[in-house]
């Protein structure tokens, strides 16, 4: 498929590097500093644009991939929509759920397919936790690593919550409240939340914690950070949800258990690092694309995810900026 890739200095791009070169024909790179992304145009053959309007305005355009600071993304959104051009969208897209909704309502109103790598979705963890059953009480920590590291990897708008929105609850707990929103088949209905920004002292949180209530009283705990060292082990993560099968745990070193209502117990070993996530999920896009990206994420659900993280951070700045 003719695919562009826009905001390509995204530290989330060479994941998805290989498979992109294997799956699609990518026509041209756009990133607001060329030499950043360079070598990964190289690789694809590909020319790169600091203008991504210029890439979008290629005839015959496939595919997007929409990558960048926030701020920019419902934009580069819009502008493929009005092109009918389906697209693979990073979360949160954009700084606010009103951002979000207006691109999910215009992709729906003409029919331009979206779809979000919120790739823990069908991941190891997601599938041991699942053996719990539906679940009825959540609990996910996923600390990663400090947010100099935003510096060192060529994405400094990350901590300039004007251009990306927030800090480590809008970076990654999308995943973690997506996949207790997917396991439930609810939405949440009621909100607590704290967001700290203490150990860094940045702009931006490294540190939150989210209550997530559903309608039926289930209850899932998000915590997020950027709270970790730099260090090779890159993050600390632990899982546990239980359900009407039982009791399931993932622990940082991917050690895995479940213990069933009647006490037996399995354990195993899985793999915990979410980089190797994206790969499969660019694989999904190719194979789905003609079907609409079916089975994918979808922007609608990508709006149930958003809202209560955005209504967290209203909550705490006391106004309703990001609804």
């Amino acid at each position: 498929m003719r695919t562009i890739i826009l905001g390509a200095s995204h530290w989330h791009v060479p994941l998805y590097a290989q498979a992109i070169g294997e799956e699609h024909n990518v026509l041209g790179v756009s990133d607001e500093d060329v030499s950043i992304v360079q070598g990964l145009a190289d690789g694809w053959g590909a020319p790169v644009e600091a203008d991504w309007r210029k890439l979008v305005d290629l005839p015959d355009v496939g595919l997007a991939y929409v990558f960048g600071p926030h701020d920019g993304m419902a934009k580069k959104c819009f502008a493929l929509i009005e092109r009918g051009i389906p697209f693979v969208v990073e979360k949160p897209l954009g700084t606010s759920l009103a951002q979000l909704s207006a691109v999910r309502n215009a992709a729906e109103a003409a029919g331009v397919p979206a779809t979000v790598p919120l790739v823990q979705r069908g991941g190891p963890t997601d599938r041991w936790l699942a053996k719990a059953g539906r679940p009825t009480y959540q609990r996910t920590s996923f600390i990663a690593g400090p947010p100099s590291r935003y510096l060192s990897n060529a994405n400094p708008w990350m901590l300039d919550p004007s251009k990306a929105g927030g800090g480590c609850l809008a970076n990654l707990g999308p995943h973690f409240v997506d996949l207790f929103l997917q396991g439930c088949d609810e939405s949440a209905a009621h909100i607590q939340s704290r967001l700290s920004s203490v150990l860094h002292d940045q702009a931006v949180e490294d540190h939150a914690s989210l209550i997530i209530t559903t309608p039926a009283g289930r209850e899932a705990i998000v915590e997020v950070g950027y709270a970790f060292p730099g260090s090779p082990l890159k993050r600390y993560c632990s899982f546990t949800s239980v359900g009407e099968a039982g009791f399931a745990s993932v622990d940082s070193d991917g050690t895995a258990t479940f213990t069933a209502l009647d006490g037996t117990t399995e354990s195993d070993k899985i793999d915990v690092d979410s980089d190797p996530l994206y790969d499969p999920f660019v694989r999904s896009v190719a194979r789905t694309l003609d079907d609409g990206f079916r089975g994918l994420p979808t922007l609608a659900q990508l709006e149930n995810v958003m809202r209560p993280i955005w209504r967290a951070y209203d909550d705490q700045h006391g106004g309703n900026e990001h609804a």
